[in-house]
């Protein structure tokens, strides 16, 4: 199964194998407290895409767009994350986005949920 989760809200046992997808650690956030499996942020959207989405709702469509693009020079990473996915019960992706809607790791669910 595969779920996402903010870097702010509390880690817990249910969240499983927890992958941060950002390219930035989240802002005043330890690593103790994030409890990161892997950081792989090759994988988040590049900082030309994030800078120009600025998480405006009504560049959504587009954003998932640009990102799936981008996403399709990651194969390795994917392929990586799939590996995890098809070994661990529950992997959880991690983000610091505000918006639990519109954000990278809603893409990339939405991208690996049928592959595996």
């Amino acid at each position: 199964m595969i779920s996402i989760k903010r870097a702010y809200d509390p880690a817990d046992d249910e969240d499983g194998f927890r992958i941060l997808v950002d390219r930035l650690w989240p802002r005043g956030v330890s690593k103790d407290r994030l409890k990161i499996d892997l950081w792989l942020k090759e994988v988040a959207p590049s900082s030309q895409l994030r800078k120009w989405f600025a998480h405006d709702p009504q560049k959504w469509k587009e954003f998932q767009a640009r990102y799936l693009e981008e996403l399709k020079e990651k194969k390795e990473y994917l392929d990586q994350i799939e590996d995890i996915i098809r070994k661990e019960e529950t992997v959880t992706l991690v983000y610091a986005a505000k918006d639990e809607d519109h954000n990278n790791a809603q893409v990339l669910k939405e991208l690996l949920s049928p592959r595996v």
